[in-house]
This record gives structure tokens, sequence and C-alpha cells, in this order.
């Protein structure tokens, strides 16, 4: 018995969960990080949210390496979210070191890059469950 390669119309993938969950994970350290000038909790939000982050940021990976594998299709969204993962080692390495000069800016670029391939990857659903190229 052969096992399905192909994504079924209309039905949310792995990878797709996984982009999101690193979105998520992203837009929630950007309002810890505002937090961390007005509240005494911030600090200890935004430590625990970096540690989810960079799981959800593993997890893309995983994700990336288990679509492709099975299927045999292109190996682009493991660059994708191999590059990714090492943004966010960067990004806790500057975290850590109080750089915030460049570990704000870094978390901005991170947060867009992470909303362009949710929107890429949830494009390619619309448009699966369409029939409709995008």
């Amino acid at each position: 018995m052969a096992a399905q390669t192909t994504a079924v119309p209309g039905r949310v993938t792995f990878p797709q969960v996984a982009i999101a969950l690193q979105t998520l994970a992203l837009f929630f350290q950007a309002v810890t990080a505002g937090m961390l000038l007005s509240s005494s909790h911030g600090y200890v939000l935004h430590d625990a949210g970096s540690k989810v982050m960079y799981g959800a940021t593993m997890l893309y990976v995983i994700a990336a390496i288990l679509a492709w594998r099975p299927g045999g299709g292109s190996p682009r969204p493991i660059l994708y979210s191999s590059v990714f993962l090492v943004l966010a080692s960067a990004q806790v390495v500057l975290g850590v070191a109080h750089m915030p000069t460049l570990h704000v800016p870094l978390g901005i670029l991170m947060f867009g890059l992470s909303v362009l391939a949710l929107g890429q990857a949830l494009s390619t659903r619309f448009s699966e469950r369409t029939g409709t190229r995008s």
C-alpha cells in the first residue's frame, strides 16, 4: 500500500500549522518586548516566549523536512526554515547579550518574514482549495 504524498485540498498541513505557530510566537514576542518597557512581568513573559518561539522555529524545520521527504517536492521550504532557525539563534544570542540595537530590528525582520511565509502557505492552501493558481 502506497502512502499518500500530496496534500488533500482544503486540509491544513503540518507545515502550515508550524509556520502559523511561529508567526504567533513572534507576535507574542513583539507584545512582550513592549511590556518590558512598562511592566515587571514583561521580562518573564519575553523570556518564556523566546523559548516557545525557538521551539516553534525548530518545529517549522521538522515540518518542512517531513513534508518534502515523502513526496520528493521542492526542498526550498527546508532552506527557508533553516535560514529562519539561524536567524532565531542569532536573535537568542543578541537577546542574552542585551544588544537591543540589533535584537529589536532582527525581531522586526523575523516577524515580517514569518508573516510573508504564512501568507504564502495560506495562499497555496487557498489556491488548492479553489482550484486556482496564485
